[in-house]
């Protein structure tokens, strides 16, 4: 955080030279594909889920539940996770749910709420 602050500040007193040699570090972003094999994304619109899809390298049949519930719903809030699940369980051809599967559900709310929960199926 203090090194992305001293480069800012470099970069505002004219010195790009010298914050351009600041080491810079990645963002660590977990493979969340290793532990689940299903996820139902707030389909808030199209730009969350592909904001989603980018930044957890979601393959197309990951978000294909949620696009999806936005086509055939459109945006119901929170509560389109339970008709993704509904096509997952029901409709899904690319990768269909199976015993011992994962599923994580992602929801969002106004301002900063966000929750997540997973599922087994049994």
């Amino acid at each position: 955080f203090a090194i992305q602050v001293l480069g800012k500040l470099l970069k505002a007193c004219g010195q790009e030279k010298l914050a351009a040699k600041l080491p810079h570090k990645k963002h660590y972003v977990p493979d969340f594909k290793r532990g689940i094999d299903h996820f139902c994304i707030h389909a808030g619109g199209r730009a969350v889920i592909d904001g989603i899809e980018k930044n957890m390298k979601l393959e197309l049949f990951h978000t294909e539940p949620s696009r999806m519930a936005l086509m055939n719903y459109g945006n119901t809030s929170s509560s389109s996770i339970w008709y993704e699940m509904e096509y997952i369980q029901e409709h899904q051809k690319t990768n269909p749910l199976k015993k011992g599967h994962r599923i994580m559900q992602v929801a969002f709310g106004s301002g900063f709420k966000c929750t997540s929960g997973v599922w087994l199926k049994l």
